[in-house]
């Protein structure tokens, strides 16, 4: 069955316009919703994932959870079951506020859209996650050191974003 989204307008509001995610060639003042999950154990390590082999676009690169927010659903909806179906892990018990926003303005693809980032504290470990195998391939708990040896070799993910979401907190320096 095909994702169905919700058609936003700049400022966030539901246009009452849905579509179904595959034909998401959105013009001016249209957007899309997606959410970005940073889970952050005790130790400082952020949970990353490395996309599946088959993935269209960037195959085999690092992320962190997340994906399209669908059809009625909310932000906080959203970000709550990709983290559940993406790594299994709970989330519900968490401050379901965005930590960073993000708005990309690409007319010439039709690929607008507007991004909420959050950022959770879980006593997680590795063996406590159980993947999607149609999204991921692998996971680890990664040092922001790490993080950043990935994005230097051109294989992580939204890097740019995360490290400005990590900056307005507070959590790592500018």
């Amino acid at each position: 069955m095909e994702e169905l989204i919700d058609v936003y307008d700049e400022n966030r509001n539901r246009t009452g316009v849905t579509i179904p995610r595959s034909d998401a060639h959105l013009k001016e003042g249209e957007f899309m919703l997606y959410v970005l999950a940073i889970v952050e154990n005790a130790e400082g390590k952020y949970l990353i994932t490395q996309r599946a082999l088959d993935k269209s676009w960037a195959a085999g690169w690092w992320e962190v959870t997340g994906g399209g927010v669908l059809s009625g659903e909310t932000s906080a909806e959203a970000v709550t079951r990709e983290v559940r179906e993406e790594v299994g892990l709970d989330i519900s018990g968490q401050p379901l506020a965005p930590v960073y926003a993000y708005k990309n303005v690409d007319l010439e693809r039709g690929d607008n859209y507007i991004v909420d980032i959050y950022h959770f504290h879980l006593d997680v470990r590795e063996e406590d996650v159980t993947l999607q195998a149609s999204e991921a391939i692998g996971c680890k708990l990664a040092t922001w050191d790490e993080i950043l040896q990935l994005a230097e070799q051109g294989v992580f993910l939204h890097f740019s974003r995360l490290r400005q979401a990590l900056e307005a907190e507070g959590v790592i320096g500018a």
